[in-house]
């Protein structure tokens, strides 16, 4: 289901007018040990469930990419440059999330050529039963957020652990009531005033995606503010 994510998309106010997350029920926060985070590139983690992170006090991070191709038209970085940055910005959010000590797990696949099948042997040979997976949802809209999805699906699937998947671009092209979003899986979790603190200090430890590099139309941010304020509620949102 890949999108086209153009244009402003969907105002975050929509969203908050929206009443349906109130009555979703909240995720019982019972891991089975630190939970499985996997992220296609640098920051998706953090902005769909730095919150959860920080308010758990355990992870393990699996990055599939490092994220190079964010600017393909930069004149200001190379790839390898930005890869290097992307990897620095995730160790400092972990960092501010109070989680600077977790493994973090690179496997350096190639940003927007994700090999779903070496993913999926990846995380197979890491998840036990009943341990929690949140990778992004498999129809979130960006190819690399539904191929690292559908690969969790499949690991989860052989290992018995527990899919949940957290969307990131679904809020930008979706709508409330969206019948493409199965919103009966929806799960939310409600953040201390601590965790929210915490999710905005790390959302801000990654200043190239979140700021322009340089004046170029190459090397615009790609999470402006209008971006960025869908991943600033008081809330998360998981679909089990």
């Amino acid at each position: 289901m890949v999108k086209a994510i153009e244009g402003a998309g969907t105002a975050e106010q929509t969203w908050l007018d929206w009443p349906a997350p109130a009555r979703w029920p909240a995720l019982p926060l019972d891991p089975a040990g630190p939970p499985l985070i996997v992220a296609p590139h640098p920051d998706d983690e953090i902005l769909g469930v730095a919150g959860l992170m920080a308010m758990l006090d355990a992870a393990e991070l699996v990055a599939v990419t490092d994220g190079e191709a964010s600017h393909p038209h930069s004149t200001v970085h190379t790839q390898l440059e930005l890869a290097a940055i992307r990897r620095d910005e995730t160790a400092e959010a972990l960092r501010r999330l109070g989680l600077g000590a977790a493994p973090v797990h690179r496997l350096g696949q190639p940003d927007g050529k994700i090999d779903e099948d070496a993913v999926a042997a990846d995380l197979t040979g890491r998840l036990t039963p009943g341990r929690w997976c949140l990778a992004t949802w498999r129809e979130d809209g960006h190819p690399d957020h539904e191929a690292v999805g559908r690969a969790a699906a499949r690991a989860c699937a052989v290992t018995g652990a527990v899919l949940l998947e957290y969307p990131i671009w679904m809020w930008h092209w979706a709508g409330p009531d969206d019948p493409r979003v199965p919103w009966r899986r929806a799960y939310r979790i409600d953040l201390t005033p601590a965790a929210q603190r915490a999710k905005a200090a790390a959302i801000a430890a990654f200043p190239s995606q979140i700021a322009p590099l340089g004046p170029e139309p190459g090397d615009a941010a790609i999470l402006p503010p209008h971006i960025l304020a869908r991943f600033t509620r008081s809330f998360e949102t998981v679909l089990r």
